[in-house]
């Protein structure tokens, strides 16, 4: 029988403490990486791929797998510190990470701005340039794309970074009923089927009045619901929560790990070239795939053959840009033809590898010329002036898509 330690009713007012630096998880890094390059080539895909096609035709799919990563991260990193976190300190870390790189590619992409300007009724232009930069543009579906194509995930970013210090604040507060592996897997497993259940209802329910099932080029309300807005991924993410208490709890061997990545692996294989085609896109969308992504997080968060090719130098290094090489990659490759670049530069016979490069690059340079130093400035800045308490700044690289 678990011992449990009693948690004060104000857990916040518990004086902060130093805690060690978890080792590093470079497999996970490597892993970010492919994800954000598979999600930029299911936006753009490269002629003379079709044997990539059943991969990158489901890559939306990732844009879930980071949300879970990511949930698994911040617990691995500051699940033990529930009662010392300072909530204040962990936003504005967030804030102090997040913005400052999402700002500088809305200034790189104000020529979108003509566009919208043309495509939509002019109130709704005007409450998108408000609801943009205040990261809010993904609570509504018709707006959650404005601007910046894909940087409505950093609608859902601002809930769940806003609620994680309370939710790892009420799994301490439960600690002594989620003290064995069997009960956290069981909330996985509920998490993953709540959910799938607005994915399942809409396509049984059909409340758009599609005469045909939903693809990827669907954009109907309530299908942009489900598409865009930060509610739809909270179980994604308390289920990448619950996985690092998952993981805190076993102890898994390297040949458990290398078996859990390689089956995992294969899983995904064998759906996305044989199983995909044969399931209505709606429901794939529904983090069909989470238990898989979860074994495989799992396989990867420890020493194994798998875990090490993952963890490539290379690949860490890409990782540490994917935040910045996923707000960036859609609107930039759409300038660089929309101003026909390539062909100013005779580049075309290497189009479009040459731009993809181009935007790597650019992520490259945006994480060491605006992130980091942009980072710093503000967390120095609020130290300064006593509006954080931390001694060291929070700058854990979060694998947010």
């Amino acid at each position: 029988m678990s011992t449990t330690v009693p948690i004060p009713a104000n857990a916040s007012s518990v004086p902060a403490a130093r805690h060690p630096r978890k080792p590093p998880l470079p497999a996970l890094s490597g892993v970010r990486t492919l994800l954000a390059i598979s999600i930029m080539l299911f936006h753009f895909t490269p002629p003379h791929t079709e044997w990539l096609h059943p991969l990158l035709d489901n890559s939306f799919i990732f844009v879930g797998c980071f949300f879970l990563i990511s949930g698994f991260i911040l617990t691995y990193n500051y699940g033990d510190r529930a009662l010392t976190l300072v909530k204040r300190d962990f936003w504005f870390a967030r804030f102090a990470r997040l913005y400052p790189t999402y700002l500088f590619v809305l200034l790189l992409s104000f020529p979108m701005l003509a566009a919208e300007w043309q495509a939509r009724p002019h109130s709704e232009f005007w409450q998108g340039l408000v609801l943009t930069p205040l990261l809010l543009q993904g609570w509504s579906p018709s707006l959650a794309t404005f601007w910046n194509t894909v940087a409505w995930t950093l609608s859902a970013d601002v809930l769940l970074y806003f609620a994680f210090p309370f939710l790892i604040l009420w799994w301490a507060r439960n600690s002594h009923w989620l003290d064995r592996p069997w009960r956290v897997v069981g909330v996985v497993l509920l998490l993953w089927l709540a959910g799938l259940t607005p994915h399942t209802l809409y396509h049984f329910l059909n409340p758009d009045h599609l005469p045909a099932p939903a693809d990827r080029y669907t954009g109907t309300y309530w299908m942009r619901v489900l598409k865009y807005t930060p509610p739809v991924y909270l179980c994604t993410f308390l289920a990448g929560l619950a996985l690092a208490k998952l993981h805190a709890l076993l102890t898994l061997t390297e040949r458990q790990r290398l078996g859990m990545s390689a089956f995992a692996l294969t899983a995904l294989c064998l759906f996305f070239y044989l199983a995909a085609p044969h399931i209505p896109y709606v429901i794939v969308h529904g983090a069909l795939l989470l238990p898989l992504f979860c074994l495989l997080i799992l396989g990867l968060s420890g020493p194994n053959l798998i875990a090490s090719t993952f963890g490539l130098r290379p690949l860490v290094v890409l990782g540490e840009t994917t935040f910045a090489l996923y707000l960036l990659h859609f609107n930039i490759f759409e300038m660089i033809h929309t101003y026909h670049l390539v062909e100013r530069l005779h580049l075309v016979a290497l189009d479009p590898w040459v731009s993809y490069v181009a935007i790597v690059a650019l992520a490259y340079a945006t994480v060491r010329w605006v992130e980091k130093p942009a980072g710093r400035l503000i967390l120095n800045h609020a130290k300064r002036k006593g509006e954080i308490t931390q001694k060291e700044p929070v700058l854990t690289p979060t694998p947010t898509p």
